[in-house]
């Protein structure tokens, strides 16, 4: 989420060291994925202090029955460093949407969106993707 494996390590720290010190005063909190939403508050803190990228208005493709295998080409690192560059709360989206450990229910509710925003959002952002992956990949496969 932050881009830097430096900053992430330091967050992650600082929030378990925080998880720690709340439950030796009060306990820690009946609310599910309290944790996660934490630590998505300190990223978010952490990157405000970095540049920011200009928004920009990113190509979009409607999503290719080549995709898939598109998708396999890439190195895993790909996908992060292009899930890293979205703007927030697309990038948090994201993130735990391609997880693959959570539901949408648990999404919504960790990313603190509305189901609207969220499928807004995932729409807009496989578009983006896709035109991305053709731009990386010109080279379509031949089915």
């Amino acid at each position: 989420m932050l881009g830097d494996s430096g900053k992430a390590q330091a967050v992650f720290q600082t929030t378990l060291h925080e998880a720690v010190r709340r439950a030796a005063r009060e306990g820690l909190p009946n609310r599910r994925f309290w944790l996660f939403r934490d630590a998505r508050w300190r990223c978010l803190e952490a990157s405000e202090t970095d540049l920011q990228a200009e928004p920009l208005e990113m190509e979009e493709r409607e999503i290719t029955v080549e995709a898939a295998s598109q998708i396999q080409r890439l190195e895993p690192i790909q996908l992060a460093i292009w899930i890293s560059a979205a703007p927030e709360p697309q990038r948090t989206a994201l993130a735990f949407f391609y997880l693959d450990e959570f539901d949408y229910t648990e999404i919504i509710d960790l990313a603190e969106l509305k189901l609207s925003e969220l499928s807004r959002l995932l729409a807009v952002s496989r578009r983006q993707f896709q035109a991305w992956l053709d731009a990386t990949f010109p080279d379509r496969p031949s089915v």
